[in-house]
């Protein structure tokens, strides 16, 4: 498959034209120079043939952060094959762009000047002072307003060669591509998401009290969820934390390489990076967010990349919750592990910078987390440096081991042998009067496991009886790393 990289200056485009060639709004656009800085990656499908589309960070001098993304920004352009090299229509040629379009044009490369913000008939006069860059393969568009991208659309297939032509489907009308993004204040951004960050209420959902469909294992006891292969050999992994904790570098740990831009300036992952690579048959896609603050500090563009995060955590099975060993955790830490417990997701405390940090001995530091985070008790915790690498690869094996107890099916037979020795131990107690009974219990899903307990008052299983349960289960069997959910029925309710 061709490797298609969009390279230019910051703001002039290159992620709206992302977003369109992919046909929907993935990469997060605004006026924010550098607002893209990881390169972004998306399969498409241009004309009839498919191809990898990089979208890049502008090329830009300054500071630590700019000069890191204007790095992995020209390493993707060496390694594409097709080269989009994009600049604004408005302004007048820039001797940098000349400079590193023929830098660009001398690898050997089939690269295209794509002169962006085109946007009426009058402004294409603009286009003769581009012919200065002396190539045939100029195209004026306008991303915005979808103009005169067919020429655009037909260079780029005939670069591509026919055996990357795909069979055509019928897909669902694709919707309109608007990529500015669209207005929203502070106070109906936090309105929605308000319970994700900064919350004052400290309480923890431990279990899932939703209805159960009609077509359940209370409609008919022997419909469990079966394994789905495909998906329990994909494990989708988000990496999750505070500004500068670490992130980004655990990213680049993981996969062997510099995928992610890491520099010392808080907040430098904007939109989700995911990498997918292959480890012992399974497929393993990590996805570097962008590092969480409080709401009060979270400013301009961060906003959608919170969204973004939320999202992301919705479709993940597993998080890798990243602290930083070498300061004192936060309350924005609890925080943000809430999101995980929230997702139901599967997790792995990880103590990053463990290389410099001059905290208390390690016993301390482990009773501290589990402290702090007794909601996540579960989770296994890791020390590592992601900056030396230091443990880095023990976290492979450790993703696999919990992936199967997240995905795990335990026969009925077994579950209700512990619930028995449970009950014998110490009997459920009376409500009211009224004798409290359980009849049986059984898995009903997995990923992450459910359990069904069913029994003649429901609504007299206590909280502290379900933990009890829990705790007997997870003494019987491994569900390291995995949260296990109870649901309380009447025999027969649907």
């Amino acid at each position: 498959m061709k490797k298609i990289a969009i390279i230019g200056r910051p703001n002039v485009g290159k992620s709206s034209l992302f977003n369109r060639l992919v046909r929907k709004r993935d990469a997060i656009t605004s006026d924010l120079a550098g607002t893209t800085r990881d390169v972004k990656r998306k399969n498409t499908v241009i004309i009839n043939k498919q191809v990898e589309l990089l979208d890049t960070g502008g090329l830009d001098k300054g500071c630590e952060l700019f000069d890191k993304i204007k790095e992995m920004s020209l390493k993707a352009a060496y390694k594409a094959d097709i080269i989009l090299y994009m600049v604004d229509g408005k302004g007048i040629p820039e001797d940098e762009d000349k400079k590193l379009f023929y830098e660009l044009q001398n690898l050997g490369k089939d690269v295209a000047l794509v002169v962006n913000k085109i946007d009426n008939d009058k402004m294409k006069e603009k286009l003769w002072d581009y012919y200065e860059f002396g190539t045939d393969a100029i195209f004026g568009i306008s991303v915005s307003h979808n103009r005169n991208t067919v020429e655009l659309l037909e260079w780029i297939a005939s670069k591509i060669p026919d055996s990357d032509i795909v069979k055509e489907e019928e897909d669902d009308e694709e919707e309109d591509i608007q990529v500015i993004e669209p207005e929203i204040s502070d106070e109906e951004f936090f309105a929605e998401h308000d319970h994700n960050i900064d919350d004052e209420d400290d309480g923890y959902i431990y279990w899932d009290e939703e209805e159960v469909e009609d077509d359940s294992i209370f409609a008919q006891n022997d419909k469990i969820k079966e394994f789905d292969e495909n998906d329990i050999n994909h494990i989708k992994i988000a990496i999750i934390g505070r500004t500068n904790v670490g992130k980004s570098s655990l990213l680049n740990a993981l996969l062997g390489e510099e995928r992610s831009v890491v520099s010392s300036v808080a907040g430098t992952t904007i939109d989700p990076i995911d990498e997918t690579i292959e480890y012992k048959d399974k497929q393993l896609t990590f996805v570097d967010t962008a590092g969480l603050r409080r709401r009060g500090k979270i400013l301009g563009i961060e906003k959608y990349a919170l969204m973004r995060t939320t999202e992301m955590l919705e479709n993940a099975n597993m998080a890798l919750i990243v602290l930083d060993a070498s300061e004192p955790f936060l309350d924005l830490d609890e925080k943000i592990a809430g999101l995980v417990d929230s997702n139901r997701l599967a997790s792995i405390i990880v103590l990053n910078k463990w290389d410099i940090s001059k905290r208390e001995d390690h016993d301390k530091i482990i009773k501290e987390v589990r402290d702090r985070f007794k909601f996540l008790a579960y989770a296994p915790i890791i020390t590592i440096s992601a900056k030396s690498h230091q443990r880095v690869d023990k976290l492979h094996d450790m993703i696999l081991e919990i992936n199967d107890n997240y995905s795990q099916r335990i026969p009925t037979s077994q579950i209700n042998e512990v619930v028995e020795k449970a009950l014998r131990r110490h009997t459920l107690p009376s409500v009211s009067g009224q004798v409290i009974r359980i009849y049986y219990a059984t898995q009903y899903e997995t990923r992450p496991p459910k359990i069904a307990i069913v029994m003649n008052k429901p609504k007299g299983l206590h909280f502290t009886y379900r933990r009890y349960l829990t705790n007997k289960l997870r003494e019987a069997f491994n569900f390291t790393g995995t949260p296990v959910l109870f649901k309380a029925k009447k025999r027969g309710e649907k």
